[in-house]
C-alpha cells in the first residue's frame, strides 16, 4: 500500500485546482493587514490596522464573495503575482510553496486543524484593530507581520 503525496507537494501552484488553491490559505489575516511603503526608499512597513471586512477575531473576510465591490484594492492573489510582490508574510504557504519552501509544520493542511495557526501564534487574530476604528495608519507601524514567530532563535 503506498500513501499518495498531498496536492502541494506534488503540483505547482499554476496546476493547482481553485479548491486546492484556497485551501493553501492558513487564514492567518496578516495579508489583509495595511502596508505602507515608502516614497523615499521603498521600504515596507507593515501595521496592524485591518481591512474593515477582516474579523479581527476569527481573521476571516466577513464577506469573500463580495469583497471586491466593497474594498477596491483588494487583490485576488495568483500564481503569477508571487513573482512580483514583496509583501507578503514569510509564513504565507503560497510566498513559501512559490520559493520552493514546504508548508510549516503548523500549517492546517498539514495538522488537520484549523486552529493550528492561531496555536502556533501566527494568526492575526486579536492582534490587530480594525481600519474602521483606526486612525492614522502611521500610528499602528509593526514588525511582526513580517516575521516568523515560529523560527528558531539564532544562538
Amino acid at each position: 500500500m503506498t500513501i499518495d503525496s498531498p496536492f502541494w507537494e506534488t503540483k505547482s501552484l499554476a496546476q493547482m485546482t481553485t479548491d486546492e488553491w484556497e485551501s493553501l490559505c492558513d487564514g492567518c489575516g496578516r495579508c489583509c493587514l495595511h502596508k505602507l511603503r515608502d516614497e523615499d526608499d521603498g521600504s515596507l512597513h507593515y501595521t496592524n490596522v485591518a481591512c474593515r471586512l477582516l474579523d479581527t477575531h476569527t481573521c476571516r473576510c466577513t464577506d469573500y464573495a463580495g469583497r471586491h465591490r466593497k474594498v477596491q484594492d483588494c487583490i485576488t492573489l495568483t500564481a503569477p503575482m508571487l513573482e512580483t510582490i514583496d509583501w507578503l508574510p514569510p509564513t504565507c504557504a503560497y510566498k513559501r510553496l512559490s520559493d520552493g519552501l514546504p508548508l510549516p509544520e503548523w500549517h492546517p493542511l498539514v495538522t488537520g486543524n484549523p486552529d493550528s495557526v492561531r496555536e502556533a501564534g501566527v494568526s492575526a487574530g486579536d492582534r490587530c484593530v480594525s481600519e474602521r476604528k483606526a486612525g492614522n495608519l502611521e500610528d499602528y507601524v509593526v514588525a511582526w507581520p513580517a516575521l516568523d514567530p515560529t523560527d528558531e532563535p539564532a544562538e
